[in-house]
């Protein structure tokens, strides 16, 4: 039996994050910017914010054997990771300062299986519906620039004042 190993490094701020203050969306465009991976589990997982405008949140990921369960392909929690943060923020584009956010439910549809040959993965959420208190996203996971769909979400989230 061989023996693989995974070591995860992630950037850690001290004190409050160099864009707190500023709007969900200004807020991100500097993160990409800066190319900090500000969320510990972007790193575990192999994923990162590059994109996000108005109502529009992209992440990209690349499947590893890390990812893998025991039947040989990544485990359904990868693509439901992945979901969840670009369906998170694609709501996160919409708050203004003082306010903040949290995933009510999230339902996951699973089209085909991701593996280390499924190359590098791209996972675009939209909003749907953006209410004073409520806020819906969609979001699709796919391949092959978009011709190859792995996985279906939606999201329902709370607006909260902080």
């Amino acid at each position: 039996m061989q023996t693989r190993s995974h070591t995860v490094t992630w950037d850690v701020e001290e004190g409050p994050s160099p864009h707190a203050g500023l709007p969900g969306l200004e807020s991100m465009r500097a993160g990409i910017a800066d190319g900090v991976r500000r969320a510990p589990i972007f790193s575990l997982m192999g994923i990162r914010l590059v994109r996000a405008d108005s109502g529009l949140a992209v992440m990209e990921g690349e499947i590893g054997e890390q990812h893998y369960n025991s039947i040989g392909m990544a485990h359904g929690g990868y693509a439901a990771t992945i979901l969840d943060a670009a369906l998170w923020n694609a709501i996160r584009t919409t708050i203004e300062p003082g306010y903040g956010h949290t995933t009510l439910e999230i339902k996951v549809n699973y089209a085909r299986a991701l593996t280390m040959k499924s190359g590098l993965v791209t996972c675009e959420g939209k909003v749907v519906s953006r209410g004073g208190r409520i806020a819906i996203a969609e979001a699709r996971l796919t391949g092959d620039g978009g011709k190859t769909l792995y996985a279906y979400g939606s999201s329902t989230l709370m607006i909260v004042k902080l």
